[in-house]
């Protein structure tokens, strides 16, 4: 999850999370419907254009490393655009490049853990969240020296310059070395070429199943959770507004918990 130190007000506990999905289950306005009748108004065409990574496991990623797109964004995207009786298609995009995009208008949204903060809030439109997960600190597993974000100061970290991840290890004092993502990143971690690196935990646990040798370990996170969620231009929050309905009614009928069983064996959407 790209996430940093958020307001309180905005970045609530999983079981606010829960109450805003089902709170807007019970109040929400069926979505305003093109003439046709195909999908919200704000898709004249009838096919909801997403933006992803691609290369964000377990969140965004291909199987196998070149067969279908998958993971936990893109199947929760997927079950929106059903529920909103659209087509979806996905443009895969890097991260350092996937605001631009969107603010150019190559795709209407953005499925890829991006967390809600008071920055983005300022340009942006947000659906109601779907992931909620604190971010760790990640070290060697001999590492002694960092237990608490303080900790780096002074330090070497890798990170996404335009993620949060980037702006936190900043915020923390450390010295922070560019890399696209966090394959890079753990890659230049067990090399010893740097002392840490922050990313969602969900994305460490999920590493470290996948590779139990992995000489790494989670040595702090973040006192509260993060929240992400679908992100949009602020000329496009009629869509947002449809997206909170569809988000709804996923987690009244038991489909957000079923695809965190899915990806994390645990519903990651409270």
């Amino acid at each position: 999850m790209r996430i940093t130190r958020t307001a309180p007000a905005r970045i609530a506990a999983g079981a606010t999370a829960a109450v805003a999905l089902l709170a807007l289950a019970g109040c929400s306005q069926p979505a305003e419907e093109t003439a046709d009748g195909d999908g919200p108004a704000a898709l004249s065409d009838g096919t909801l254009v997403v933006a992803t990574e691609g290369t964000y496991p377990p969140f965004s990623y291909h199987e196998d490393g070149s067969g279908d797109l998958t993971g936990y964004d893109v199947e929760v995207a997927r079950a929106v655009a059903e529920k909103l009786g659209v087509e979806i298609e996905f443009q895969e995009t890097q991260w350092d490049a996937i605001f631009a995009g969107l603010d150019a208008g190559r795709f209407e949204t953005i499925a890829n853990q991006v967390t809600i903060n008071e920055e983005r809030q300022e340009k942006y439109t947000f659906s109601a969240p779907y992931t909620v997960s604190p971010g760790v600190i990640v070290v060697p597993e001999d590492n002694t020296d960092i237990a608490s974000f303080d900790d780096l100061d002074g330090k070497t970290t890798a990170q996404s310059l335009s993620s949060n991840w980037g702006a936190l290890a900043e915020e923390s004092g450390a010295n922070v070395e560019s890399v696209e993502g966090w394959a890079q990143a753990v890659a230049l971690l067990e090399q010893g070429r740097i002392d840490a690196t922050i990313n969602d935990k969900l994305t460490v646990l999920d590493y470290q199943q996948q590779n139990p040798d992995a000489p790494i370990k989670i040595a702090a996170e973040t006192p509260e959770a993060g929240e992400a969620a679908f992100v949009f231009t602020n000329d496009n929050a009629d869509l947002a507004e449809a997206v909170d309905g569809a988000l709804a009614e996923l987690a009244e009928d038991g489909t957000l918990a079923e695809l965190g069983e899915q990806f994390f064996g645990t519903d990651v959407s409270q």
